[in-house]
């Protein structure tokens, strides 16, 4: 991503970070969290990455809930960043944090079997 994409990205994620909480709060959701935005080459599409912590909602349906609050979200980004388009907004969930929490399982796993074989 280029410098200025970078710096794009930044500007939607902080105008996103509350609203999306709020979104979150009212449809007893949990706290959802903007953990990363990507913008394409030519500023046009937005991939706003969202990470749910709570057990109300299956993390599709706040996706789904996003989706119809998107152009809400959208006119919210346009006012934060002055460009000639508004990015389009897509939500995609981050299970960053799931994928690490199973490597580690795996890799205590591998861990307690080498240590039952030393026995």
């Amino acid at each position: 991503m280029s410098i200025r994409a970078e710096k794009v990205a930044s500007v939607v994620k902080r105008a996103l970070s509350n609203p999306i909480n709020e979104i979150a709060r009212e449809n007893s959701a949990g706290l959802a969290t903007v953990t990363a935005v990507r913008l394409s080459k030519d500023l046009q599409i937005a991939k706003v990455y969202i990470s749910l912590y709570g057990k109300n909602f299956s993390p599709m349906e706040f996706i789904d809930i996003l989706g119809e609050n998107k152009s809400e979200l959208r006119y919210i980004v346009g006012q934060a960043v002055r460009l000639r388009n508004t990015p389009d907004l897509r939500f995609f969930i981050d299970d960053t944090l799931d994928q690490m929490d199973h490597i580690q399982k795996l890799l205590d796993s591998v861990k307690s079997d080498q240590k039952d074989n030393d026995e």
